[in-house]
């Protein structure tokens, strides 16, 4: 991880090495935190968070749902996050905002600890790499199965729930394989360890429902409307295990990892076993959208006003 100077915690900007915790902070212990992955871009229109606010919104939302009241507004964890970018001098990077239960007493009860906010922005490149997203990845169905609803809440972005997506990530790596994909508690497609799914067949795009488990990921909605406006077909339907090797096409979507095709899974060649050519238009557009190149979808874009600092 390429260290910055600052981060942004409980209102203040303070230095990268002094943003520290208790030991007995309650989400270190119980996982009582949520948290959101964001990304800023080097644009023509300056530094831009893509779809900041929704991200944002998100936060807020996973943070309700895990009675955990954040006690800053969207618009001033928005302002702090430009700051926070600005005062770093960065021209792109990773944005980590996190909300968590804090230092107060130890036990399964957290409505008596603290709620402490952070922002931490960083240079990060992509996720599963740059040659990923050119070549694709080899991926396995993870013996681990996704957390289901009726035991916690998959549509929220909660720390505690991702030894979920760790146990499945090292399962996959153990074997040899980039990324996990994790089915839902029915035996069902659901995504993968980090990322949203996509099957094309013969067309058109399917993609597993908010019924399978999902995290409703902000670059899922930013890749179905893409590829609506592009004139395809996309069905949100259940997918079962076979369908993704009898696929034409395979890729992935999540903030860190961008989009990236899948070209082999469980040793089964996805299609010609390259990055297919829906797959190829749809990074295309969505790359012009990231960098805020496609004028459809400047509105995603929220332009942060900064004086990049000097090499």
């Amino acid at each position: 991880m390429d260290q910055v100077d600052l981060i942004w915690q409980n209102g203040e900007l303070v230095a990268w090495e002094d943003a520290k915790v208790h030991v007995l902070t309650h989400g270190l212990h119980y996982g009582t935190g949520v948290f959101e992955g964001i990304r800023a871009y080097d644009t023509q229109h300056g530094p831009a968070i893509f779809r900041h606010r929704d991200h944002l919104a998100r936060l807020l939302k996973s943070a309700e749902l895990y009675y955990m009241p954040i006690p800053y507004t969207l618009e001033e964890l928005r302002q702090a996050t430009h700051d926070l970018i600005a005062a770093n001098g960065l021209s792109e990077c990773y944005i980590r905002p996190i909300a968590f239960r804090g230092f107060g007493q130890l036990g399964l009860y957290p409505l008596d600890c603290p709620v402490e906010v952070a922002i931490a922005v960083w240079p990060w490149g992509a996720y599963l790499g740059e040659e990923s997203k050119r070549q694709g990845i080899r991926a396995k169905v993870s013996s681990w199965r996704r957390i289901s609803h009726d035991s916690l809440i998959p549509h929220a972005k909660a720390s505690g729930q991702y030894l979920n997506s760790v146990l499945a990530k090292v399962e996959a790596s153990k074997a040899g394989y980039q990324e996990a994909i994790l089915l839902d508690a029915r035996g069902f497609v659901c995504e993968g360890s980090g990322e949203n799914i996509y099957v094309v067949r013969e067309g058109e795009i399917l993609t597993p429902p908010q019924t399978a488990g999902i995290l409703d990921g902000i670059n899922r909605k930013s890749i179905i409307q893409i590829a609506r406006d592009l004139k395809y077909s996309v069905i949100e339907r259940d997918l079962a295990r076979a369908e993704l090797y009898l696929a034409d096409e395979v890729f992935l979507s999540g903030t860190a990892a961008e989009l990236v095709p899948v070209r082999e899974i469980d040793d089964h060649m996805i299609g010609t076993g390259e990055p297919g050519p829906i797959t190829h238009e749809l990074q295309r557009v969505f790359d012009d959208a990231l960098h805020g190149r496609d004028p459809r979808y400047l509105e995603w874009i929220d332009v942060v006003k900064v004086t990049t600092k000097a090499a």
